[in-house]
Parts: structure tokens; sequence; C-alpha cells
């Protein structure tokens, strides 16, 4: 049988935060698990899309639980007051679906001088995550979701000395870079959890060709780029709907046999119900997770050491 959101169980009392709330995939997110009684941190960068978002939920579940928690993933500054905000409300979080990202962009760097899709999409997950640990570990089945894409097969992994691809940058190439960061993220992760012998799980998922904003982004964004407007027309014809796309996510992050170090995406690719999918090896080379984690740390000047932070 397929899993749907009737399999999502009852989410009472459990915390969960949603990077990307304001729209698309997160905003379907953050509506299952209120739906299924969950108190959800909606952290959004555009406030007044995240009022909208939040008013669209309740509109529907008049008794939703939900909060809204500003939050730039390009702002080391901002993911720092965010925890903050999110910590001194929550001594336990149960979730944190790192959703929000960018896709095929113009090169830009951030206020911190990262490159932004690599920022968005992995520098200011890391930093999130790192951040929101000491609740994360509260929890007796703590869950952290990472969103990589299928963009991740072009992608390098992270070179150390050019982590934001000063001179070498290419659109397409600085998204393959940040989602296959993204799953390497994940999958070390898990790895540190399980070394650590902690209460929790890291996830990876692919939500498949789903239609959001992301792809109209990265065309207002480029002013049109001609393959951003390729894949932005081919998603509006053929896509899956937001509510479809997010199940992936939702399976990792609420499946009570959900699998840590697993990569959950639609039965076909970029189409179909949740499943778990096998990774090639070539995209699981510790190495790279290694190196990666070395980078982060030393980029966002956060450790993410979690036998230290268990103790």
């Amino acid at each position: 049988m397929a899993w749907t959101t009737s399999d999502i169980p009852d989410q009472s009392g459990r915390v969960a935060v949603v990077t990307g709330a304001n729209g698309g995939l997160g905003l379907e997110v953050a509506r299952q698990l209120a739906r299924k009684g969950g108190h959800v941190v909606m952290a959004a960068r555009d406030q007044a899309k995240g009022e909208s978002a939040r008013a669209s939920i309740r509109g529907e579940l008049p008794g939703a639980s939900l909060e809204l928690v500003p939050l730039d993933l390009a702002s080391l500054a901002s993911v720092r007051q965010a925890a903050a905000a999110i910590l001194a409300g929550h001594p336990r979080v149960d979730i944190l679906a790192n959703n929000a990202g960018v896709m095929a962009i113009p090169e830009r760097r951030t206020e911190d001088g990262f490159e932004m899709q690599l920022a968005v999409n992995h520098l200011g997950h890391f930093a999130l995550t790192a951040q929101l640990l000491p609740a994360l570990l509260q929890s007796g089945d703590a869950r952290v979701v990472s969103v990589t894409s299928t963009g991740r097969h072009a992608g390098r992994p992270v070179d150390p000395d050019n982590p934001h691809l000063s001179g070498r940058y290419d659109p397409w190439r600085a998204y393959g870079q940040s989602k296959l960061a993204s799953l390497h993220f994940a999958l070390e992760l898990d790895r540190r959890f399980r070394a650590a012998a902690v209460p929790a799980r890291s996830m990876v998922v692919h939500p498949g060709f789903t239609n959001t904003d992301l792809q109209a982004r990265s065309v207002r964004e480029t002013g049109g780029g001609r393959s951003q407007r390729f894949f932005h027309d081919a998603v509006r014809r053929f896509g899956m709907t937001p509510g479809q796309g997010a199940l992936p996510l939702l399976r990792a992050a609420t499946d009570p046999g959900a699998v840590g170090g697993a990569l959950y995406t639609p039965r076909w690719v970029n189409w179909g119900p949740p499943v778990r999918r096998p990774m090639f090896a070539r995209t699981r080379s510790s190495d790279a997770m290694t190196t990666l984690w070395e980078v982060s740390e030393r980029e966002t000047g956060i450790g993410l050491d979690i036998a230290t932070r268990e103790r």
C-alpha cells in the first residue's frame, strides 16, 4: 500500500521546526504536521508570506498550533537569532525539516561572504542544526530531515580550497554542489548520531519533480535564463503538486519505521508515492563527508560535536 498522509502518526506533544514554511513543500509539511496535532515552528525569511501561510493553515485548521519565526538562511546572524528564539520557547525539538532552498540563481555572495546557493541550501541549515542540537537531543525520537535533488548527480564534493566556487561559478554547478552537500550532511549527521548512541535519526529526501516557487524564483532571478525557463515550463505541465512532493519529507519525519541515514524519494524517482531508495556508492564517500563537515565548521565558525553536546 502506498504511504499517504493518513499514515502520519499522532503528533500531539511534538515540536517541529520547518524552514521555508511560507510556501511550497514547507507549507504542506507544516500543514500536515499541524493537522496531526503537532506544534509547528514556521521558520521563514519573508514574514509577510509567512503570515499568509499561517493564516491559510488556520483557515483550514482553526485549532492548529503554529508559531512564526524569522529566519534568513543566508545570514549566520539571522540563524543565531532564530535558533535562540526557538530554544527560548522550546527546550525540546522533535523534528527539524531543513527544507528551504534556492536553485540555479546568478552568482551572489551573502553578508558572510558565502556563495548564495551553498549558504542557503547547506551552510545555513548546518548552523541551524548545530544550534538546535541541545533541544533535539532532549527528544526521545528526534528527526533531522534534509532535502536533496537529482541535481546532486551533477554536483561535485565541496573543494575545501574553493567551497564558494570563486572563478568557477556556474548556476547549475553551484546547485549540484549544494544539493550533494545536503545529502552528505544528512548521512554524516546520522553516522555521528549512531556513534554517540543518541535517540536521533537523520534522513535525506528528494521531493521529486514538484511544482513550487523554486523553479519560478530561478527564472525571476536569472531574468528568464533558458535552462531555468525550460524546467519551470516542464514542472508546470508535468510536475506533482506540493502536497505530493511533501510526502517523502513527511514520511522521513514521522514514519516510525523510517531508517536513519536513508534516502526517501518518489517511487519513480521524480513521481509517485514516497519510498526508501538505495544510493549510489559514489554519493556516499566517507572522505567527502568528512571534508564537508570540516569545511562547514570552518566557514560557519560553529562546531557540531554530538558527543560533546550529549555529555
